[in-house]
């Protein structure tokens, strides 16, 4: 059986769920996942992603970097049309508010999150866009 450590996306997901995070919970190079669940904009169905997150005042953050695409992952599109989502961390599985960070927030929660995953900072010199700095608080 591969380690979550080598999957991503759809097989990531479903393995830290089946195992509340046992497996999945730890990425690469230290790094924490959680599941975000949003509700797709158009068709209404919920979809599950698993992102780095990092623990900041109370909430939590991820980052909607696409690797540096010039478009915005899919999940950060639809959490802007609803951003009531549910999130899971190990087996609490909870719901959220997200919103983004804002101009006065996001410097201390960028270096937290460069912090954790040091690539952000290429991922922003590839695009463009300003990528966001999300922040999931418990509904």
């Amino acid at each position: 059986m591969t380690s979550a450590i080598d999957l991503h996306g759809a097989p990531h997901v479903e393995r830290y769920l089946e195992t509340n995070g046992e497996d999945g919970f730890h990425w690469r190079n230290g790094t924490t996942i959680l599941i975000l669940f949003t509700t797709g904009r158009k068709s209404g169905e919920q979809r599950s992603h698993a992102l780095i997150f990092r623990e900041f005042e109370g909430a939590y953050l991820v980052v909607a970097s696409k690797g540096g695409a010039p478009e915005p992952p899919a999940w950060f599109v639809n959490l802007s049309a609803d951003p009531n989502v549910e999130v899971q961390i190990k087996g609490d599985r909870f719901k959220a508010t997200a919103r983004v960070a804002t101009p006065a927030e996001k410097p201390a929660m960028w270096a937290t999150m460069t912090e954790a995953w040091p690539d952000y900072d290429t991922y922003q010199t590839k695009t463009d866009r300003e990528i966001p700095v999300v922040v999931l608080e418990r509904a």
